[in-house]
């Protein structure tokens, strides 16, 4: 175990398997709770179209749209998109300002593959299928409201 920037990290040969994160408060280090990236159930609603639905092990309910999934997709390419264009993930992208719209068939996944244990894999309608949305990417991008003002607070 070693100590990274107030995590205590756990790795094995293999990599990193636990991380912890300790808050020192009146001389005592007490474990900061961190959400459950593990699933209890996932509900991948291809056939209406609705999104994904993930119940998490801490309880949490978290409600994915497929738009803000694609906007949202975690593959290298897309995430350098993102990055020039100032966007977070999920964030759908801006018409140039005197730019005509485009037409553009809503997002929507043909198939959705598990990934080990770890993520889910979707093939979009626009032929897009590189993104891996680990356990982990889909929590700290839940879109419900508590999430996204726990991000805004953690931004500063």
């Amino acid at each position: 175990m070693t100590q990274a920037g107030g995590l205590w990290v756990n790795t094995t040969r293999r990599g990193v398997t636990a991380v912890t994160s300790w808050v020192r408060r009146f001389g005592d280090a007490i474990l900061e709770e961190m959400p459950s990236t593990d699933p209890k159930s996932v509900k991948v609603n291809l056939t209406t179209g609705t999104g994904v639905d993930i119940e998490w092990k801490d309880g949490h309910l978290s409600h994915y749209a497929f738009p803000y999934l694609r906007d949202a997709c975690p593959c290298a390419l897309c995430d350098e998109e993102r990055g020039k264009a100032g966007r977070e993930p999920g964030e759908s992208p801006k018409t140039a300002p005197g730019a005509l719209p485009m037409f553009k068939a809503t997002a929507r996944p043909e198939s959705a593959d598990a990934v080990g244990k770890y993520a889910i894999k979707f093939h979009w309608n626009d032929g897009h299928e590189l993104g891996l949305y680990s356990w982990q990417f889909l929590r700290d991008w839940c879109p419900c409201e508590e999430c996204k003002a726990a991000r805004a607070v953690k931004a500063g």
